[in-house]
């Protein structure tokens, strides 16, 4: 019978899925604050990194079906140009327990990758002006840095201009 590869230590299913991708990353721990007012905004600011470098991850559904969105923490998504991008009408913020669920993570630490379903992924167009983002690692006080375009091969994403400032 064989061995079950070992979980590495302190892993998520995020780092586990980018380490078996064999995709170059770095990860950034930082102790989160749960008095801040926003989980993007806190990891910029604990990184020091630009708000437009850090991308939040937000599930909406589009016509019924869920579907990732993936856009900097420095502004907001824009639902109609997210259905646009996925061929729907109609887009709103799914529910929060809905996307724990599906994805695996919590609120605040959910990660594009290494959802526990994987779901249509919406990457802002903006991330292409950059040569590394970063994205949660799967919770919270942890985030990943890689390249855009690997995000995009891992999550099998769309880009498209879903954000705005």
């Amino acid at each position: 019978m064989a061995k079950k590869p070992k979980k590495q230590a302190g892993g998520t299913p995020a780092t586990v899925a980018l380490t078996a991708a064999g995709v170059p990353y770095t990860v950034h721990a930082y102790e989160h604050d749960p008095a801040h007012p926003s989980y993007g905004e806190e990891a910029a600011e604990a990184m020091g990194v630009s708000p437009e470098r850090v991308f939040k991850t937000l599930v909406a559904d589009v016509d019924g079906a869920l579907t990732v969105a993936v856009v900097p923490v420095a502004g907001s998504l824009d639902l109609k140009a997210l259905a646009t991008a996925v061929g729907g009408k109609k887009a709103a913020m799914a529910d929060p327990a809905l996307a724990e669920r599906t994805t695996g993570y919590v609120r605040g630490g959910i990660s594009p990758l290494g959802q526990r379903k994987r779901l249509p992924t919406v990457l802002d167009a903006s991330a292409g002006g950059h040569s590394t983002i970063c994205v949660s690692a799967g919770r919270r006080g942890l985030e990943v840095e890689l390249s855009p375009a690997d995000l995009t091969s891992l999550t099998g994403a769309v880009l498209a201009p879903i954000g705005r400032a």
